[in-house]
């Protein structure tokens, strides 16, 4: 039998799609057995069909897709939230399955849309949801399905890594290297869901949902980013022997879980210190198969494609051997969250300070009274505004107890010169 597709979005990934399809359908059927059709894609404009040579299958009607009865998967690449929420759920409601890339949709509504696959029978497929061309959801799925995984580590924004790693190598500012990065497409003109971490927040969101085997959403991820970060944050992190990089993780402790996305000081002999530019990587330890990585291009549309076109080929393959649909994971371990303020983590604090006698006694003597002890003081000397940039690493801490020194030193008078801090966490 030969397996119909539908594709709602012409964009990058499903335009890279469409390329898949002209280029190797015929090598599925001969290598693979997999007989697949792409007969119909939607975009609001017919201009993705006509570029990539299928102007004959385009409508603008995404419901002639979802409602099609020959049609028997749909793949979702429009991103979004809302509408993208309806074609999902008007393909399972008839009896379709799923193909997406969208990670804001299932980290907000990945249960309810695997509830309702599982009750129709379908299978709703994402592994290009999380790190582009790199295969994660499946591993964890399946390869790693007989290890507890104790943590997750990612680097899976390419954009906050570029960035990261001009600023490093190149001493660029952090609003030059934004500029660039948005020149070259690697960052929208609203740069918020990258550089806010809110892009990684969905994705640990939803690996850490498979890992532990309950459910975990966006919203439920401690989140901050990197607008904060300077050059001479990261110059004295390389002093101190680690690189910066916006590090998205999930662990698994004897209190719950803690599923978090910030900046963070990596020692450079770890594997992740060296993962640089647009390149994604993501470290998972297990306790039988301890710590393995996967590396890759995390985004573009033909390293995402390869991972879109990945699923619809297995799912195509199960439809035609007459297999029963693989179903979502049952969150069924229901693990609580850790209380943020009890973890325990070394942290770099740098402040911009007004330069004259008393400062750095004023501000020793807050860490003290919250008993966070301090490692080593650097101080850098004047900025452009004629104020000290003091720089505190911290030995092993309560998570609340360091808010409890940012928020009393904020109260000093004539201590800060503006600026807020900056809080970046030390990786042991």
């Amino acid at each position: 039998m030969t397996v119909k597709v539908g594709l709602v979005g012409t964009g990058t990934v499903g335009g890279g799609c469409i390329d898949v399809f002209n280029a190797h359908t015929a090598d599925f059927k001969t290598r693979y057995g997999i007989d697949v059709e792409l007969v119909r894609v939607c975009a609001r404009t017919s201009e993705g069909a006509e570029k990539h040579g299928v102007p004959e299958l385009y409508t603008h009607d995404w419901h002639k897709i979802t409602t099609d009865p020959e049609i028997d998967i749909v793949m979702e690449l429009m991103g979004g939230t809302t509408t993208a929420k309806e074609v999902v759920m008007e393909a399972l409601e008839n009896g379709k399955h799923v193909v997406t890339a969208n990670k804001a949709l299932l980290a907000a509504y990945g249960e309810e849309i695997e509830t309702l696959a599982a009750e129709k029978g379908c299978e709703v497929a994402y592994e290009a949801s999380v790190g582009g061309g790199i295969p994660i959801i499946g591993p964890l799925k399946h390869s790693l399905i007989a290890n507890d995984i104790n943590s997750i580590l990612g680097i899976v924004n390419g954009t906050t890594n570029y960035m990261l790693t001009r600023m490093a190598n190149e001493g660029i500012s952090y609003e030059d290297v934004l500029a660039d990065a948005q020149a070259k497409g690697y960052a929208e003109a609203d740069p918020t869901a990258d550089v806010d971490g809110l892009d990684a927040a969905a994705k640990i969101a939803i690996l850490a949902s498979i890992a532990f085997n309950t459910r975990v959403t966006q919203d439920e991820v401690s989140c901050e980013g990197i607008r904060s970060i300077t050059t001479a944050d990261l110059a004295a992190a390389a002093d101190m022997g680690y690189a910066v990089k916006l590090l998205a993780s999930a662990n698994r402790t004897d209190a719950g879980i803690d599923v978090r996305v910030h900046p963070a000081m990596v020692p450079l002999d770890h594997p992740l210190a060296g993962v640089n530019g647009v390149f994604n990587a993501i470290y998972v330890e297990g306790d039988f198969i301890g710590p393995a990585m996967f590396f890759g291009q995390g985004a573009g549309s033909h390293a995402t494609a390869s991972a879109v076109m990945g699923d619809v080929l297995e799912v195509a393959r199960r439809i035609q051997a007459g297999e029963k649909p693989q179903q979502g994971n049952t969150y069924s371990d229901k693990l609580p969250f850790t209380n943020t303020d009890d973890l325990v983590t070394r942290a770099y604090i740098r402040f911009t300070v007004e330069d004259r006698p008393g400062v750095l006694a004023a501000m020793s003597a807050v860490f003290a009274d919250h008993g966070v002890s301090v490692y080593s003081v650097i101080q850098r000397g004047k900025n452009e505004q004629d104020a000290a940039e003091v720089a505190y690493v911290t030995h092993s801490t309560r998570e609340g107890d360091l808010r409890a020194v940012l928020e009393d030193i904020a109260k000093l008078d004539h201590i800060l010169a503006g600026a807020a801090p900056t809080l970046i966490r030390v990786i042991k």
